[in-house]
């Protein structure tokens, strides 16, 4: 099975400094029919502007990845960790028992855009935890590359959940194949470009919603960038 989800119909907030897309429902945006899927809780497509940011907040008992496209956020939590995360790299932050952070763009003309994703852990109150790793891009060209799981293997962020998320970059000829476990659910998202997955066009934002199949088949691409979530239902 699989679900064409399109950019235009996700949630969208626009609140001046921020503005933010919601795959599924998140703070004001509610649409029963996308609670989640799988695990997988929250995907949110964020542009901060410059000087703005994230005051502190807490998080407890949730894994939370950071995947910034361009610009810089600053990181700041209650463990003490204090980073700047640029595109390329993959933030983990596991909230556990409790953690609050601040994320900020100091940058004086330039917007951060990021995708903040959430992912529920299947181990509860645990410590809280960071981790951040580069990925470059020359690893994700023409492939999938395994930025976490819950191993933290292969250069990958570890995640305390029942899920793995690969990052691909596609133009071209390039194509892959990656198997799937039919009993588990599948989602794949479109940061930009255009993309062709098991034969269903993709454009920017766009999203398959996948249950069911063995295996995905990626072609057609364009300047494409994708992830890939291998969750549990």
């Amino acid at each position: 099975m699989l679900v064409l989800r399109k950019s235009a119909d996700r949630g969208y907030a626009d609140h001046g400094w921020l503005k933010s897309f919601h795959s599924f429902s998140f703070a004001g945006y509610h649409d029963p029919k996308f609670m989640g899927w799988g695990n997988l809780r929250v995907i949110n497509e964020d542009r901060v502007a410059a000087g703005m940011g994230f005051g502190k907040h807490g998080h407890k008992n949730m894994e939370i990845i950071s995947y910034v496209l361009s610009g810089e956020l600053a990181h700041e939590d209650s463990m003490g960790n204090i980073k700047g995360i640029p595109p390329g790299d993959v933030q983990r932050m596991s909230a556990g028992t409790g953690v609050v952070h601040s994320e900020f763009n100091h940058a004086k003309d330039q917007t951060t855009h990021f995708l903040q994703i959430w992912i529920e852990p299947n181990q509860f109150d645990i410590a809280p935890g960071y981790e951040q790793k580069t990925i470059p891009a020359i690893e994700k060209d023409g492939v999938l590359r395994l930025v976490a799981s819950p191993e933290g293997n292969d250069g990958a962020v570890k995640i305390h959940a029942d899920a793995k998320v690969y990052a691909g970059l596609f133009n071209g000829p390039q194509s892959a194949t990656h198997q799937l476990d039919p009993k588990r659910k599948a989602y794949a998202h479109l940061i930009r470009g255009s993309l062709n997955v098991n034969g269903q066009p993709l454009s920017e934002g766009d999203a398959l919603l996948i249950d069911g199949e063995t295996q995905l088949k990626i072609d057609g691409g364009k300047d494409a960038e994708v992830l890939i979530f291998d969750l549990s239902h």
